[in-house]
């Protein structure tokens, strides 16, 4: 082997078909099958006795083979066979499905390791599909350990995979190279990368194996953090922003509002305020919960730039979401003699020349609009502030030509997504973070239940009976057609079994992924119309419209969808004046499936919602990190391990003090790692 980076086919053992597999996994280079981690481990070191064993553990035994094996046919698919085995206090068997090869294996008087499940029925012993060794074998004493367990994909076994690793640090274990610095390898008491990562595969200890996860888990934290504070830097740049004054014309705004402003956003707009009033360029996320009010509070800060005799522009991710935001802001703005054009790409071409015109000399205050608003032939007069809605739509490339239309205006970033602060910092670690966490008084709250598949039928008769009511439903599906390998209801499926059997007399809409841009904005602007009763989905509608007329939000397969996002799914419903329901059809039986519905069923605060789904299902899955250009953390859970976090930024900074670009000697291999994990991001802002 001459390198980590030599591609994974040219290793031992690695044909065509095993090289297809690994590449499900992510896995191209020899670095990517090493940074593949165990996702638990079994230790084989504790060895039981048939007397001593409990129905349903996995445990280790020493057994000697007592029978020969018998074999039996289940059905045309399935073969038994059981091989009668005992120790010095009791009998058992070991039973494997479907592996006729087993018969020629064992011999009578054969002394053997087996680890396996325990079943006990009836007073009979058995250990199923167990792993075994030979006690004459060398490879037992191998076996006998704290064995890793990864998270595989279908035809690739924990064997193979073992395997493989075994053979990479048999042959490759020099190549490994220290990329930490001394001093802080020292400093913060790390083992070095090679004993982490043979540790982290092959524990010798429990001890052994704390001490490689600390190291590993360190290392990529401080990456992350060295990544973020150097994007950071790099959009600031210190650069002169705009110094905004405040102008008492927006106190008579606030106060001729038909609502008051919440404590929450009085706060957060104060945080604006001071930012757009400061010399310093404004690099701002306010996040909320769906109603909390963030676009008021983005609306005075449009109006207080135009009063500055600033233009701003709202970047929005849809074409029907723009056109939401240029309702509202003209409604309010307008009477005060501002002038809002929205700008999108369903405008005819005569149309757009004069808005674009219109924006170049001046005569347009605020451009509302989609990605349209960041093309090359949008040239702003005087641009003074910048909003974009939705910031997981929107990456730092985004940000960073919007930031260039201008003369340095500031940014503000608004998301309906709440996100624990600490993974906040992370997602956001480029960005400022305001926090809305309070909804306005008077919302009803949105009703919420979980019911298993048999209560269908009457969650269906309830829909009709909304929509004869007038109010209008989503259902939603987490599929677009039937697979065979998931087992969940399919959207195209869903909509014709719908429209056949429940819904025959209404007007029922389809929409997903897989629909162009048009038809889909089309269909919702139909819905929102009043013009459908009944829309099936996928979660394309998690970031959408306002429909205050729809009162129920149905959710099939629940348990296939994170916290957060059914949180977001049910903020579909529950915008108008009449009393909304989210019913989550659930098919899962597992403890945990059943403590999430819980979740949702006794709480609507999305901020405590955010916090179980991250503690539940760790940050990976709770919020895609490779959206936002991010490295995808494979050992560190920033839940789990927030002290380890603390410690890593604040090392992070003194590294970043003392080498501002990571150029001295010591530093090159951070750089070098860094710019591996942060290529996207480091592209950006051209590092």
């Amino acid at each position: 082997m001459e390198s980590l980076k030599q591609p994974v086919q040219y290793l031992k053992g690695v044909g065509p078909k095993k090289q297809k597999l690994l590449q499900r996994l992510s896995i191209f280079t020899v670095e990517d099958l090493i940074y593949t981690f165990p996702r638990e481990y079994e230790d084989r070191r504790s060895v039981k006795t048939v007397q001593g064993l409990v129905d349903g553990e996995k445990t280790s035994l020493y057994l000697e083979v007592c029978g020969k094996i018998q074999e039996k046919s289940i059905r045309r698919k399935l073969k038994i066979y059981t091989l009668p085995v005992k120790d010095a206090t009791g009998t058992a068997q070991l039973v494997f499905y479907n592996t006729p090869f087993i018969k020629q294996v064992f011999q009578p008087d054969d002394k053997i390791f087996v680890h396996g499940k325990v079943k006990i029925d009836f007073y009979t012993v058995q250990i199923l599909h167990p792993e075994y060794s030979f006690i004459k074998d060398e490879q037992h004493q191998a076996f006998q350990q704290i064995m890793p367990i990864y998270r595989l994909t279908e035809g690739l076994s924990q064997k193979d995979f073992y395997a493989l690793q075994k053979f990479i640090f048999s042959n490759g274990a020099t190549l490994i190279q220290e990329f930490l610095p001394e001093d802080i390898l020292k400093k913060n008491k790390l083992c070095s990368l090679d004993f982490a990562l043979q540790n982290i595969h092959f524990p010798s200890s429990s001890q052994n194996l704390r001490i490689a996860k600390y190291r590993l888990i360190f290392e990529e934290l401080l990456i992350l953090q060295l990544g973020l504070l150097l994007t950071k830097g790099q959009l600031d740049e210190n650069r002169e922003g705009i110094a905004f004054n405040k102008m008492p014309q927006l106190n008579d705004f606030i106060k001729q509002l038909p609502f008051q402003l919440t404590e929450s956003q009085k706060k957060v707009l104060e945080e604006i305020e001071e930012d757009m009033e400061s010399s310093r360029i404004m690099n701002r996320l306010v996040q909320g919960d769906v109603g909390s009010g963030k676009t008021i509070i983005a609306i005075i800060a449009l109006y207080k730039a135009v009063l500055n005799n600033y233009q701003s522009v709202f970047m929005a991710p849809t074409e029907i979401l723009a056109e939401q935001h240029y309702d509202t802001i003209h409604a309010l703005l307008e009477p005060l003699g501002v002038k809002t054009v929205l700008l999108s790409g369903s405008i005819t071409k005569r149309n757009k020349e004069k808005i674009l015109e219109e924006i170049e000399i001046g005569k347009v205050d605020i451009v509302v609009g989609t990605h349209a608003v960041i093309q090359d032939n949008v040239r702003f007069h005087k641009l003074g502030l910048a909003i974009t809605d939705e910031q997981h739509r929107f990456g730092v490339r985004q940000r960073v030509k919007l930031s260039n239309k201008g003369l340095n205006p500031d940014i503000l970033v608004m998301t309906a997504t709440p996100i624990p602060r600490t993974l906040a910092l992370i997602l956001y670690g480029d960005l400022d973070i305001s926090v809305i966490d309070q909804l306005p008084p008077g919302r009803k709250a949105i009703e919420t239940y979980c019911v298993d598949e048999n209560k269908r039928k009457r969650v269906y008769n309830f829909v009709r009976k909304q929509i004869q009511e007038g109010r209008q439903a989503y259902i939603v599906c987490p599929l677009i057609e039937e697979s065979e390998n998931i087992e969940a209801r399919s959207t195209v499926e869903l909509y014709e079994e719908l429209t056949k059997e429940y819904f025959q007399d209404m007007r029922v809409g389809l929409l997903h992924g897989k629909m162009k841009s048009a038809e889909k904005e089309n269909l919702m602007k139909t819905f929102k119309s009043g013009e459908i009763d009944l829309l099936v989905s996928t979660t394309v509608i998690e970031v959408g419209v306002n429909v205050p007329n729809a009162s129920v939000m149905v959710i099939e397969n629940s348990e296939r969808f994170g916290l957060a996002q059914l949180h977001q799914l049910r903020g579909r419903v529950g915008r108008g004046s009449y009393q909304s329901y989210c019913i989550l059809i659930n098919y899962g039986k597992n403890p945990i499936t059943l403590e999430r519905m819980k979740i949702m069923e006794g709480s609507t605060d999305g901020f405590v919602i955010a916090e179980k789904d991250l503690a539940l299902r760790g940050p990976g899955e709770f919020f895609g990190t490779r959206q936002h250009g991010l490295p995808e953390l494979k050992i560190a859970n920033l839940f789990k391990h927030i002290k380890i976090l603390h410690q890593v930024q604040v090392e992070a900074k003194k590294v970043l003090a003392e080498d501002p670009g990571l150029h001295l000697e010591k530093n090159k291999g951070l750089r070098r790692k860094l710019l591996e994990a942060f290529q996207e991001k480091m592209e950006e802002i051209g590092l």
